[in-house]
Order: structure tokens, then C-alpha cells, then sequence
């Protein structure tokens, strides 16, 4: 259901060379000073905000976002674990993001969206999780809509 959204992710080479931040899960080539991620969404963005209003009490997203219980989610597709500005991240999160070199992509998305603390034991997220698939679909092509600059 919905449509299929082509999203384009670019980052600087250096600072996933600096961070250490190794790309799993996600299709990456680099030869210069930028790599390039491609995903291909399946869900419907405008459904998906609607799902989004389930998770706005913890976290924010657009032009002017601000951390809350949650990380500001600007940016998440594509994004290293545990790296955005401004928030505290738990034990596990963080631990998650060195050892498992954990990235945000709709496939990593979607597993902790199903059940987060299963997902990562240990995580300070306290929602349940979305059973449906497609609301899963449908919130991550709605986060893809926001870009990190938007900060």
C-alpha cells in the first residue's frame, strides 16, 4: 500500500571515517569524499504522520526540533545510533551503536520499531512498539521526509 519513495541520504567520508561508523545493512560506496545511501520506502508518508502523533510526545521532528524524552528525529534515516546533538543516550543505545555499528536504516528501523526494548535490551524507549507492518512502512517514509538540517 501507499507509494514507493525514493530517498537519497549523502554524508561526508570523513565523518564516518572519524566516527568509525561502518555501514551495515545499507548499500554504501564511497571512492571520494562523499558516500551515497539509497533507500527504497514502501510506505505512505501522509499515513505515516498520523502514526507519527503516537510517538510526538517524546519525540519532535522538522525546521526548529527540539530533543525531548527523546532524540530529535531529523535526519534518523541513514544516521549512526546514538549520535544525535543534544541528548543522553542510555547504556545500551550507546553500546548498541559502538559494537553493533548500528545504522538507522529502514530495515534496522523497522525491526526496533516492532518492539524497541527486545530490539535493545536496555533502551530508555518505553513505548510498546507497532505491531502492524504497515504502520512501521508508513512512520519511517514520514521520518525520511525530514532532513538533518532542519535542526
Amino acid at each position: 500500500m501507499g507509494f514507493s519513495v525514493k530517498m537519497r541520504l549523502r554524508f561526508v567520508l570523513g565523518f564516518l571515517m572519524a566516527t568509525g561508523a561502518v555501514l551495515t545493512g545499507a548499500t554504501a560506496y564511497a571512492e571520494n569524499q562523499s558516500a551515497e545511501l539509497t533507500f527504497e520506502l514502501t510506505g505512505d508518508a501522509a499515513a505515516g504522520e498520523r502514526v507519527f502523533r503516537k510517538c510526538q510526545a517524546c519525540h519532535d521532528v522538522g525546521a526548529g526540533a527540539m530533543p525531548k524524552s527523546g532524540p530529535v528525529l531529523n535526519g534518523i534515516l541513514g544516521r549512526p545510533a546514538a549520535n544525535a546533538e543534544d541528548f543522553a543516550y542510555s547504556a545500551a543505545m550507546t553500546s548498541a551503536a559502538s559494537t553493533q555499528d548500528l545504522i538507522w536504516t529502514p530495515q534496522t528501523l523497522d525491526a526496533f520499531l516492532t518492539k524497541p526494548k527486545a530490539f535493545i535490551d536496555g533502551t530508555k524507549m518505553t513505548f510498546i512498539g507497532l505491531r502492524k507492518d504497515e504502520d512501521r512502512a508508513n512512520v519511517i517514509a514520514y521520518l525520511a521526509t525530514f532532513l538533518e538540517e532542519e535542526n
